[in-house]
């Protein structure tokens, strides 16, 4: 079972590597294949859903600005 946990994610990394704006259901779904969790996988979802409306910034592009507005 680990063995298809870890093919799964290494071959959606080698399929998804071009795609990084668009990667909104890739950690949730990266979540469901490592823990079996689909209500995790539904509140991280919905987590970076929100913050993209609100920000109109990707998850990281977020936490990039605010790590450096707190270093400077």
């Amino acid at each position: 079972m680990k063995f298809l946990k870890v093919s799964f994610i290494f071959f959606s990394l080698i399929f998804l590597n071009g795609c990084l704006q668009s990667t909104a259901l890739l950690g949730p779904g990266m979540t469901v294949a490592a823990t079996g969790n689909v209500l995790q996988a539904g509140f991280q979802y919905g987590a970076n859903t929100a913050i993209k409306n609100e920000t109109g910034k990707d998850t990281l592009e977020h936490l990039q600005e605010a790590v450096e507005i707190k270093l400077i």
